[in-house]
């Protein structure tokens, strides 16, 4: 074969040899990665850098990510001491559980520890349609969906379902998840004031034209705060205005209602009045993930365009199973709900009587004890440690810093001299941190720090 069966005539095909025996260049040289720190917020350091350099200046303990060696519920062990345990969302105790404890053992000896792909991808299993169908019954609607996050659901079918054409009004206290949610959908967003129905009507008299779908967003009981919103005051609002209504049942199923079935019950009403009602698993249903109930068009449409239900892996069989256990143990023992609510009732009337804000809590699960400053709520939060009783702060940037406080999480399992004894306790330390206050400028200056206004 000659070289003009390439198209090359001798003295081309000589060139093209001189340069494939030409030694390439050097490739430049790599350079360094950039530091990895240049992706964390400036501010999330700065404020991490003034609560640690706070927190040594005054021997607090840091409350964070502390680990506990068993169950958490009334009570639990944290570095093989016993607690009064005031941080955990079990309302019911139905985390740890013998019945839920053994309904998640058969599933994973029948189904493995992974349904090992989506839903869509691997199949159903019983316990996934199960645990649907007892969700969509509480809620009174055709159908539910469960996915594998509680926050990942509101991201996923909020910014799924909504769009730029559309708004979103959201309460001013909804969950990061919902805002999320909001964000990724492209929609014009407003907020507008805490459970404050007439500003919400404004709202929607004033920006509602021109937008294809128009979203309200609330939660059904408020985890920082432990209040609830007008429920039918907001679905005429809503009707009125054509917008739909979702909202967010994380912390009102098991503590909401007579039966605990949450915002609907405890007023009374038709839940279908809710276009979508939202809820997790991980807090009274003693297993992990979120759901959606609502029409079953609705449904059957998330199930196969969702893209945080096709593309994520399906729930866990045995967390199905453990969730459907505690919905079956909910149902069958209301009386669980009444003592939720008595004991919450109890703390928050008996910290009220020694003069603590509680804000507006309505004594279903959640007591803020709030003390106006991040410096009282770390103080308070070590010294109620220091006497066996784990609470966590919730402290600036989380919230403002004249709301800065405790969040009491009651369960229906806490005996009322644990109930009492936090009362006693946290009154005797908010006294003593009155009499021994701390000027906040000075610490500042002692730790290198301008004072927060």
């Amino acid at each position: 074969m000659s070289a003009r069966d390439f198209g090359l005539s001798p003295e081309e095909k000589a060139a093209l040899l001189r340069r494939m025996s030409e030694r390439p260049p050097e490739a430049p040289p790599l350079r360094a990665p950039e530091p990895i720190e240049d992706l964390i917020d400036p501010q999330f350091r700065r404020d991490r850098d003034v609560i640690r350099a706070a927190g040594d200046a005054l021997s607090l303990g840091d409350p964070f990510y502390r680990v506990h060696d068993g169950t958490a519920g009334a009570e639990t062990a944290i570095g093989g001491r016993r607690f009064v345990n005031f941080s955990s969302y079990n309302y019911l105790g139905l985390n740890g559980d013998k019945r839920v404890i053994a309904a998640a053992k058969a599933a994973l000896d029948r189904f493995g520890s992974s349904a090992s792909a989506s839903r869509i991808v691997s199949g159903e299993r019983p316990v996934h349609r199960d645990l649907e169908r007892g969700l969509a019954d509480i809620h009174g609607a055709e159908d539910c969906l469960a996915f594998v996050g509680g926050h990942a659901t509101n991201v996923t079918v909020i910014g799924h379902l909504f769009g730029a054409p559309d708004l979103i009004l959201h309460d001013a206290l909804a969950h990061n998840s919902m805002l999320q949610g909001a964000a990724l959908s492209g929609a014009r967003r407003m907020s507008f004031p805490h459970n404050d129905v007439a500003a919400l009507d404004r709202l929607l008299a004033t920006h509602r034209a021109g937008h294809r779908h128009a979203a309200i967003l609330l939660e059904g009981h408020y985890s920082m705060d432990g209040d609830i919103p007008d429920l039918p005051a907001m679905i005429e609002t809503a009707r009125r205005h054509r917008a739909r209504l979702m909202v967010d049942e994380a912390h009102a199923l098991g503590t909401i209602g007579p039966r605990g079935f949450g915002l609907a019950e405890h007023f009374g009403i038709d839940p279908g009045a809710v276009d979508i009602w939202m809820g997790t698993l991980s807090k009274t249903l003693a297993g992990a993930g979120g759901y959606i109930a609502s029409r079953a068009p609705l449904i059957e449409y998330l199930k196969f365009t969702a893209p945080g239900f096709v593309y994520s892996v399906g729930m866990a069989p045995p967390l199905a199973a453990a969730s459907r256990a505690a919905l079956d143990i909910l149902r069958a023992e209301p009386e669980r709900v009444a003592r939720l609510n008595r004991n919450a009732a109890r703390l928050r009337d008996g910290l009220a009587a020694h003069g603590v804000d509680t804000g507006a809590s309505a004594g279903k699960s959640i007591v803020p004890v709030i003390t106006g400053s991040s410096l009282a709520a770390g103080r308070l939060a070590h010294a109620l440690f220091r006497r066996n009783i784990n609470v966590q702060p919730i402290l600036y940037p989380a919230v403002p810093e004249r709301a800065a406080r405790l969040r009491f999480f009651v369960t229906s399992e806490h005996s009322d001299e644990q109930i009492d004894g936090a009362v006693a306790a946290v009154a005797a330390e908010i006294a003593a941190i009155e009499r021994d206050r701390i000027d906040p400028a000075a610490l500042a200056r002692r730790v290198g720090a301008a004072p927060r206004s």
